[in-house]
């Protein structure tokens, strides 16, 4: 078990027992990989706010009643919490395709790392940013399911495949065949993705 896992352990032990500093804690700790994988599935950042939000509040629910089992990560375990309240969220609204967020368009780039780039840096990482937003939607939704928990929710294939409820055999290929769709895109299309 690493010494994140063991924390985190700890953390939860703690808060059932009554300490909600260490609920804070565990929010701090991964509150922008949650944050992150929420918007890049919904395009739409009301609606990960929303669903952010209303993922923290079961998972601190979840653990008041003791619901949660020391399988895996527990970043993993939020996850999960927060893809099944994203399907639940497109279920009640019947539909089950992402919707476009044009006009709501995010700036990605408004972060203290990017305070020194040039103003044609910026323009060009936004342009490769909405690039690849735009190559990830030509993906199946299995494969694009995969590569955005690999890449946004910074979770291992084991994870992935606890989340998705296939093996990581499954998890594997479905990032390959991803990878291997983008390139024929970025082929066909002749895309730049590089400054």
């Amino acid at each position: 078990m690493s010494s994140q896992s063991a924390n985190d352990v700890v953390l939860v032990k703690k808060f059932i027992e009554g300490d909600s500093s260490s609920f804070e804690t565990i929010i701090n700790r991964y509150k922008d990989r949650v944050y992150t994988y929420v918007l890049m599935v919904v395009k739409n950042q009301e609606l990960a706010n929303d669903i952010f939000q209303d993922t923290f509040i079961k998972v601190m629910a979840s653990l008041r009643k003791k619901k949660y089992e020391e399988r895996g990560s527990f970043i993993s375990w939020i996850i999960r919490i927060a893809h099944n309240l994203i399907i639940d969220h497109y279920r009640k609204e019947k539909r089950l395709q992402t919707v476009s967020n044009e006009e709501n368009e995010i700036d990605l780039f408004n972060s203290p790392k990017f305070s020194d780039s040039n103003i044609e840096e910026v323009l060009v990482k936004r342009q490769i940013e909405n690039d690849v937003r735009k190559l990830l939607e030509t993906l199946p939704s299995e494969q694009k399911q995969v590569v955005l928990l690999r890449l946004y929710g910074d979770l291992s294939f084991k994870e992935i495949a606890e989340i998705t409820g296939v093996s990581i055999n499954t998890a594997l290929g479905r990032m390959r065949y991803a990878l291997i769709n983008l390139r024929k895109v970025i082929e066909e299309k002749n895309i730049s993705l590089t400054m």
